[in-house]
């Protein structure tokens, strides 16, 4: 085998640029902290890596996801909570006003119910970041338009969002909402807080069937429709009261695993990018060592000719 007087330089250039190229490579993970920053470094731990930040995004968004429905239903409890105090109060009026009571002393008890119907109308029309909460998914208009006479009384008070609620993931195909229905007369879907006639609530035209009874002075009325209709309304405010909760706990449940999840993925992350420096410096030395006595050896060698060997 013939060996010509380009081989060895050749193997020394090859040699140094394999130990430059490792030299570079430490000298970057020293400074960044990452073993990984392109694909050529390690394709398969690159690839690893981008499947697992994949699925960190998509915790990421399933945990806001979560916060957001936290929020509204935080937001709507407080609703439920005001409306079952105005519920509490008309329930004790109706049961005060009995034949005993005088025409004037019910007409005093109307007006205040008038006043509960046009709080709770209020109260039903509370918003969340400009949101209206209790209109479905048509949450730019004001769920309840209430209508009254020349002496101030409630006329009505009609239900102008959809029966739609808005879902989110909170994880992998599983989808949740935090919001409740204002009313619903369909028959079917979610439960209305106000009316659903599935389950005889009819909240605002049971108050204004009170004030109306009232301001006849129709006690017998009052006793035998509107106290029954005024508790079949209590149950259903309570039964999405207990609702709420439940899925509160749900969306606590979950996110406490989405957390952690998350905590186990950025960690995963950081097994696979990032750098030992302490291993890192020791072979950034290990090289730096090998090049220098690369260059002395290689330096030697080629300064030597025939002669020196003839002496």
């Amino acid at each position: 085998m013939r060996v010509t007087s380009n081989t060895f330089p050749n193997s020394l250039l090859d040699q140094l640029n394999q130990l430059s190229t490792r030299q570079n490579r430490f000298q970057n993970q020293a400074a960044t902290g990452q073993k990984v920053t392109l694909p050529s470094d390690d394709p398969v731990a690159m690839r690893r890596i981008l499947d697992l930040q994949a699925e960190g995004k998509s915790v990421g968004q399933y945990q806001r996801n979560i916060s957001r429905h936290e929020e509204l239903g935080t937001a709507t409890y407080a609703v439920m909570r005001s409306l079952t105090k105005v519920s509490d109060r008309a329930g004790e009026l109706a049961t005060q006003a009995d034949a005993l009571d005088s025409p004037d002393d019910l007409r005093i008890m109307a007006k205040e119910v008038t006043e509960l119907i046009k709080q709770a109308v209020a109260q039903a029309n509370a918003k969340n970041r400009g949101n209206y909460l209790l209109a479905g998914t048509a949450s730019d208009q004001p769920p309840f338009v209430l209508a009254a006479d020349a002496d101030g009384n409630v006329t009505s008070v009609t239900y102008q969002g959809n029966t739609t609620l808005a879902e989110s993931e909170i994880s992998e195909g599983v989808t949740i909402t935090a919001q409740t229905l204002g009313a619903n007369s369909s028959g079917s879907g979610p439960r209305g807080l106000v009316t659903d006639s599935r389950f005889g609530a009819d909240f605002f035209n049971h108050l204004i069937s009170l004030q109306n009874n009232l301001n006849a002075g129709d006690a017998a009325a009052i006793g035998a429709v509107d106290r029954g209709a005024l508790a079949k309304d209590e149950e259903n405010l309570l039964l999405n009261i207990g609702q709420n909760g439940a899925t509160q706990s749900r969306l606590e449940a979950t996110q406490a695993l989405s957390t952690s999840r998350g905590d186990s993925l950025e960690q995963l992350v950081s097994n696979e990018a990032d750098a030992d420096l302490a291993q890192t410096l020791v072979r950034l030395n290990q090289t730096q060592t090998a090049y220098q006595a690369a260059l002395q050896s290689g330096g030697k060698i080629l300064s030597s000719s025939l002669l020196d060997y003839l002496r």
